[in-house]
């Protein structure tokens, strides 16, 4: 059949058969090949990420235990009653070096998240002047146990705003987890 066509014919066939070649090698070889590089390069990219990630925390091995035994110096104690003593002494020290009244305080325990640690929540409500209760702020901050304020709220309680009360939400570390689950 191919020996009949004029020789223009032959090499049009030919030519359009390599296309079609090209193409189905393309679609079927080239393209996913050219996707898994991609792929590849991309995952690689992350790998070097992690890696030089890992490095940098490998660098600052020295830097990152001290900052862990510090959190774990100023954690509460072990025990319940002694960590619930440490943190009212601590409210009353506190309290006595800024000059303010303290009011009622609340301790509650929580659980801590997958059961590793648990939390001793305490409200309190002071009464003082702005630079009392400023100062007490200050000096609960500046405490070596772990205590963070998760809320302040200020009220004035006189006309002129000289007499505020402090109602604080302040939270403590303790690096046991509660006994007894909920």
């Amino acid at each position: 059949m191919m020996t009949n066509m004029p020789k223009r014919q032959r090499w049009l066939i030919l030519l359009i058969g390599a296309l079609l070649l090209l193409l189905a090698l393309d679609r079927i070889v080239f393209t996913p090949l050219v996707n898994v590089w991609q792929a590849r390069s991309v995952e690689i990219k992350q790998l070097k990420g992690s890696v030089a990630s890992g490095r940098n925390i490998i660098a600052r091995d020295a830097h990152l235990r001290q900052v862990w035994a510090e959190i774990q110096s100023g954690a509460l104690p072990r025990d319940p009653a002694q960590s619930e003593y440490e943190v009212l002494s601590a409210f009353e020290s506190c309290g006595r070096t800024s000059a303010i009244e303290l009011g009622s305080i609340k301790p509650l325990w929580k659980h801590g998240a997958n059961d590793v640690y648990s939390l001793l929540e305490c409200r309190l409500d002071a009464t003082g002047t702005l630079p009392a209760l400023s100062r007490f702020l200050y000096e609960l901050e500046k405490s070596p146990l772990a205590m963070h304020a998760e809320s302040v709220e200020l009220v004035s309680r006189d006309d002129t705003g000289q007499r505020l009360t402090l109602s604080l939400t302040v939270t403590g570390l303790r690096l046991t987890p509660l006994e007894g689950k909920p």
